[in-house]
């Protein structure tokens, strides 16, 4: 597998991790659901909530000090606190194949454990209570596992990152992956909700664009343009309450849960380069780690860091992916304009 060192991949480079999106446009909606189905089995997993004010669920089971050691399934979704039903979806779907954690002995008697976190969209369509629910995770977990090993993931406003904005852009879903010397895959999806801005308000490129090696200006009656609209629809939307940066990274390393941990905390690096500010009290932002151990690590203490570095990078490019692939909403809850409508395809 080749993969761009700069703007190549998705998560679904990494062997048996699928993604689904369930998304829901029009009549007052614009939000989502998205899925990261692990391979049958599960994967280990953690998480690192670094935002003030998050929306998760089943997060502590992610802990290195508790039983849990694997996982089938993390949800992203929108709706704020309400989506976490969309976890409840993916439960059931889980539950009828018999995947999750043995708690007796018929195969069936499971407990699937979902990892789940939101983002802030509440109303952005127009309906307050349009939200995800059960039915919505449900339709993605189902998508997911329709889908065909290593498909690349829809970007852009889909899923958890149909009502996303990111400062006063429209932001959305975005996925990027790495193949590392060794031969491990690293990869991230991210749903990029964020009070902070992606852009550069003085130069109009994208922060994340900055670490990529090949920066280009626009044009300065571009950047002027660009800069007026955003001031319109800022003056006119209202002030985004609470927002958040999702991420899941993966790989097909062998880690423990705890090397699991590091990495989402150094994950958080790449939400950093390309989101500024970050980590505030009105923002949720969370990183969930899959690691499908099916590659070994390497020996050495310090092998786990070409992994923590590479993380780090694949969310950055796939928050400045995100940004790219989003398209412009205008309608009773909002008008966010997207990047590419402001500058093209510089």
């Amino acid at each position: 597998m080749t993969v761009d060192a700069l703007t190549g991949g998705s998560l679904t480079d990494v062997p048996g991790v699928r993604v689904g999106h369930a998304t829901r446009i029009g009549d007052g909606w614009l939000t989502g659901t998205t899925v990261v189905l692990a391979p049958e089995g599960g994967a280990v997993a953690a998480v690192d909530v670094r935002g003030g004010g998050p929306g998760t669920k089943e997060t502590d089971a992610l802990d290195p000090r508790n039983v849990v050691q694997k996982v089938e399934a993390v949800v992203l979704t929108g709706g704020s606190a309400y989506g976490l039903d969309a976890a409840s979806g993916v439960m059931a779907w889980l539950e009828e194949r018999g995947r999750g954690v043995r708690v007796g002995a018929d195969p069936l008697h499971v407990v699937p454990v979902v990892p789940a976190a939101c983002v802030f969209d509440l109303g952005r369509g127009g309906d307050f209570r349009a939200r995800p629910d059960a039915a919505t995770g449900r339709a993605a977990v189902e998508a997911a596992a329709a889908g065909e090993p290593g498909a690349p993931v829809a970007e852009g406003c889909v899923g958890a990152g149909t009502g996303a904005v990111i400062g006063a852009l429209k932001g959305g879903v975005g996925s990027a992956s790495t193949v590392l010397d060794s031969g491990i895959t690293v990869a991230a999806l991210v749903v990029a909700n964020a009070v902070g801005s992606a852009l550069d308000p003085e130069t109009g490129v994208l922060y994340g664009e900055f670490f990529q090696g090949r920066v280009r200006c626009p044009e300065a009656h571009v950047h002027e343009a660009a800069r007026r609209r955003l001031d319109e629809v800022a003056a006119r939307n209202a002030p985004p309450p609470l927002n958040t940066t999702l991420a899941v990274v993966a790989t097909d390393a062998e880690l423990s849960k705890a090397q699991a941990r590091k990495l989402a905390g150094t994950a958080h690096d790449g939400i950093a380069r390309a989101v500024r500010p970050v980590h505030l009290l009105n923002d949720g932002d969370s990183v969930f780690t899959l690691a499908t151990g099916r590659r070994p690590l390497g020996d050495g203490p310090l092998a786990l860091n070409e992994i923590l570095a590479a993380g780090a990078d694949v969310v950055t490019r796939a928050i400045v992916r995100a940004v790219r692939a989003a398209e412009p909403v205008d309608g009773p809850g909002g008008a966010w304009p997207s990047y590419g409508e402001l500058y093209g395809g510089r």
